[in-house]
């Protein structure tokens, strides 16, 4: 079973040489399994060596933890060999041959335990230890060096063992590697099922592979081997989908004939009658999952009376946790997109229903109950809209005559007192022109006085006419200058205006200096969307608030709905007038806000989503033919 090397071939040659020793050497070097070559390695081992009273072979266990148990014992399967575990230990720990005198009650050594690991490329696989009887220290280390080349047939043997399952392992992997190759070179579902079923069937000598999908919670016979179609009232599909369901309920694979020492019990009743009514002499069925959820299963069965090994299965598990998944993602693919549609709404029902989900299942139970409530509970309905402010009366102050600023004393923003001089005006030309007719007036007047002496009625009649027309135009000239003293007409606040930075700049007759508006009066301007336009009706009720006063609301009263629509900056609003209820000190004309038109009373549900029924409806409609 094992290749020589070099010092042990000379030991055990030399064992067998030995007169008796033949058929002992033909049974190790025949021995086809671990416990029949440690036995037979052992027993050569314990004639080599004088004095042996007695040894163990320790190999490793197989599986997640690892233990060491006894393969082979001598003289005797059946003594016990716990006194040696403390050499046998220590070997394993300091990978190292171990040499442990066992003292007697005068301090002398009764016997010595001997223990040597059996290591392979830095795995220990077990270990061998020997009882001798008390000898010198060279026999001793001749016994220890005995050991150690002794030991290299078992690290032979498992190093081929080692090499043999790696080599296993790499077909295994090949098989499923070349399996999910052929399934994914398939073109659409049922192709890649039929050819991932006859492949499969092929490689684990199968006559039949069915690939199989829970539907509606049961399992529906997809696929085949060797067969392009099939008909689901078969008695046999039918077989093989009550034995998938059966390994899915369970969520675990099931093997008839049971493989021998399985530590997983499950009911096999469907299994078994697909077996016996349709002539299989093993069935296996693989469940896989998706996402957590169990969807679907394979089906094996073989007629040649060869059971399946416990190889066989874990290979046909490795390949259906791969294959699984791809050919449900590729079924889901393939669905028209009405079945997509409800096999997505009953996985979600799913959620809400089904068994597990307790977290979902709150918050669906919440959000049914809070839609419910909301339904059914009547709320204050607001339509929002951006304000701003204008004062009730906005008095405009106007350039009274051509002429030029002589001096400004305020500017937008700031307060006046009524008949306060807001700005003057420059007189000179007006001094002048006052000067010139009083002048010619004067003159005029000596005129008449000369006529009236001379008794000229006819000069007399022209000079008075002459007076008084010069009298005219020193009473207009002394009413400008009277009005180059600019003033406001009420308390109130400039509004627009500043003549502070045009000092002796020319102004026309009618140009408007500044605007005024009262700090008593002011009126809203509301730019209302025009979805809500039809529920503002003049009379209606709402809050304001400012963002320059935002710790205040205002009441106020809607007095004008204009029927004029003002687009800008992509929306379209209409101008609502309205009239402040209450007025605050710090209020100004020109402030922004937002106000809120209280409507009336609407389901809490519809408040909150009528804006997008709404948008829904107007793009159904443009779109519907």
């Amino acid at each position: 079973m094992t290749n020589e090397t070099p010092e042990s071939a000379a030991v055990m040659r030399e064992i067998a040489a030995e007169p008796g020793e033949q058929q002992l050497w033909t049974q190790f070097t025949e021995a086809t399994t671990v416990k029949a070559f440690s036995a037979n390695w052992l027993a050569l081992q314990c004639r080599r060596v004088p004095g042996v009273l007695g040894g163990v072979v320790l190999t490793r266990s197989e599986g997640e933890h690892a233990t060491y148990l006894p393969a082979a014992v001598w003289p005797d399967n059946g003594r016990n060999m716990m006194h040696l575990s403390a050499a046998a230990e220590r070997a394993l720990r300091e990978r190292s041959g171990v040499l442990l005198p066992q003292l007697g009650a005068q301090g002398q050594p009764t016997s010595f335990h001997i223990a040597y690991p059996i290591e392979v490329s830095g795995d220990i696989y077990g270990v061998a230890v020997l009882e001798v009887g008390p000898q010198p220290e060279a026999r001793l280390q001749e016994v220890l060096r005995s050991l150690h080349w002794g030991i290299a047939w078992l690290v032979d043997l498992f190093r081929q063992l080692r090499n043999e399952r790696e080599e296993r392992l790499t077909k295994r992997v090949m098989s499923v590697l070349d399996t999910i190759a052929a399934t994914v070179e398939a073109n659409g579902f049922q192709h890649a099922a039929t050819t991932f079923a006859t492949e499969f069937s092929d490689r684990l000598g199968c006559d039949r592979v069915a690939v199989g999908f829970s539907k509606r919670g049961h399992a529906e016979v997809r696929a085949i081997s060797h067969s392009a179609h099939f008909k689901q009232e078969a008695n046999l599909v039918r077989a093989i989908g009550e034995a998938m369901d059966e390994a899915l309920d369970q969520k675990a694979a099931i093997v008839y004939p049971e493989l021998a020492a399985s530590d997983q019990t499950v009911i096999a009743r469907a299994t078994r009658e697909l077996a016996e009514l349709h002539g299989a002499d093993a069935v296996a069925i693989i469940p896989f999952h998706v996402g957590g959820d169990w969807r679907g299963a394979i089906s094996l069965e073989r007629c040649n009376g060869e059971p399946f090994s416990r190889a066989d299965i874990e290979l046909a598990q490795g390949t259906v946790a791969l294959a699984g998944p791809m050919l449900e993602s590729l079924r889901r693919n393939d669905l028209p997109l009405p079945q997509k549609a409800m096999e997505s709404a009953r996985a979600v029902a799913d959620v809400f229903v089904g068994p597990k989900h307790l977290g979902w299942k709150l918050a669906g139970g919440t959000a049914l109950a809070l839609a419910v409530f909301f339904s059914i509970v009547d709320g204050d309905y607001r339509v929002t809209a951006d304000v701003s402010t204008e004062g009730g009366v906005q008095n405009a102050i106007v350039a009274p005559f051509s002429g030029y600023v002589a001096e400004a004393s305020v500017r937008a923003g700031d307060i006046v007192e009524q008949g306060q001089i807001v700005a003057l005006l420059d007189d000179r030309d007006l001094q002048l022109e006052r000067l010139k007719w009083a002048s010619q007036r004067d003159q005029v007047g000596r005129q008449l006085r000369e006529a009236k002496a001379d008794r000229e009625m006819a000069q007399i009649r022209i000079l008075e006419a002459q007076l008084a027309q010069t009298e005219a135009q020193l009473a207009l000239v002394a009413e400008q200058l009277n009005r180059t003293r600019i003033e406001a007409p009420y308390r109130g606040v400039i509004i627009s205006g500043d003549l502070s930075q045009s000092l002796g700049a020319p102004v026309e007759r009618g140009d408007v200096l500044f605007e005024v508006a009262p700090l008593t009066e002011y009126r809203l301007v509301l730019q209302v969307d025009d979805r809500d336009i039809t529920e503002v009706a003049p009379g209606q009720q709402g809050q304001l608030t400012l963002s320059a006063l935002p710790d205040q609301q205002f009441a106020f009263a809607i007095e004008r709905v204009t029927p004029v629509a003002t687009a800008e900056e992509g929306r379209n609003y209409f101008r609502v007038e309205a009239r402040p209820l209450e007025v605050s000190e710090r209020m100004r004309p020109g402030m922004q806000g937002v106000g809120k038109i209280e409507v009336g009373e609407r389901k809490l549900i519809w408040i909150w989503t009528h804006r997008m029924t709404e948008w829904l409806r107007m793009w159904l409609w443009s779109w519907w033919p």
